[in-house]
């Protein structure tokens, strides 16, 4: 075999290999279309980016009997339906797929947040008493304490009493801060405003290695009215970069959970930050209008 038909088989492999970009032209490749790969971007390895593809929109069953209503049903979920098989085993584009979303959960967990953005923000910059990402992921209960030395720097670094307190934890994605802290903080801000409250932006508190009930711990340090804390949520293989909200009313140390408030999915493919920072802001000022939060609050709106 020369050099030309090696390249050959190369270019071929890659195809099979690579999630489709253009649209379907024929009957005979309607389940899957591939983008062109020529033989200088093999040789410099320039190949496109299997997770930039849309599998909303991804569709790789053959023959199929509803084609456009098996769309439909893809378009309003981002599960992993009709990817087909090779035999017993998915194809090797959906593998390759899977694989590579499950490295960006895992790569969401164990990284951290840029110090680069801390100090961008201005943030407050704490840790619990984990001391790495394994003690972080199998000592739940370190996550939501803090030493001394980081009690004092809460205690010095955050004005005493305010009626909303920020707090931003890395949590179980420090993608998901990354990607949405910099459009919702001022969101909640403008909106906050709306209602002629505020957050002081010199107060906003990093947690480093940060569990859900740090907050908690957070309130009764510095008596703040309503605490809401923007942490990072356990990644899938939708997305890695997905935050919650998790807001309540004078939270304390071992209150039942039924009395946070939560806001889920903020993200760019499912509620946008800038808009899911103006929903926060409504909240905080029926909080503080209610003076209750959960399902306290939920039954009196």
């Amino acid at each position: 075999m020369d050099n030309n038909e090696i390249k050959s088989l190369i270019v071929s492999i890659l195809e099979e290999m690579t999630e489709p970009k253009s649209s379907i032209e024929s009957k005979e490749n309607q389940h899957s279309t591939v983008s062109t790969i020529n033989p200088s971007q093999v040789e410099t390895g320039m190949i496109d980016d299997i997770t930039e593809v849309d599998i909303r929109k991804q569709f790789l069953i053959p023959d199929p009997v509803d084609r456009e209503g098996y769309l439909k049903m893809k378009a309003k979920t981002p599960a992993r339906l009709g990817l087909w098989r090779s035999g017993p085993r998915y194809k090797t584009q959906s593998m390759l797929r899977f694989r590579a979303d499950h490295a960006a959960a895992q790569d969401a967990v164990f990284s951290y947040v840029s110090e680069e953005i801390i100090k961008e923000m201005n943030f407050i910059e704490v840790a619990t008493k984990c001391q790495d990402k394994d003690e972080y992921v199998t000592r739940p209960d370190l996550g939501r304490q803090f030493d001394e030395e980081n009690t004092e720097k809460i205690k010095a670094g955050v004005k005493p009493n305010q009626k909303v307190q920020i707090i931003v934890g890395d949590g179980l994605s420090s993608a998901a801060i990354e990607a949405n802290i910099k459009e919702i903080l001022p969101s909640i801000k403008q909106g906050l405003n709306m209602f002629g409250l505020d957050f002081d932006s010199e107060s906003v508190v990093f947690i480093k290695h940060a569990r859900v009930p740090a907050m908690d711990q957070i309130a009764e340090l510095t008596g703040a009215e309503v605490v809401c804390y923007l942490i990072g949520e356990r990644p899938g293989l939708v997305t890695a970069e997905s935050m919650s909200a998790y807001i309540a009313y004078k939270p304390t140390v071992g209150m039942p959970e039924a009395r946070r408030t939560v806001i889920s999915n903020i993200h760019k493919g499912g509620t946008p930050a800038v808009e899911a920072g103006a929903y926060i802001a409504e909240l905080i000022h029926k909080m503080l209008e209610y003076k209750k939060s959960g399902i306290d609050l939920k039954e009196v709106e």
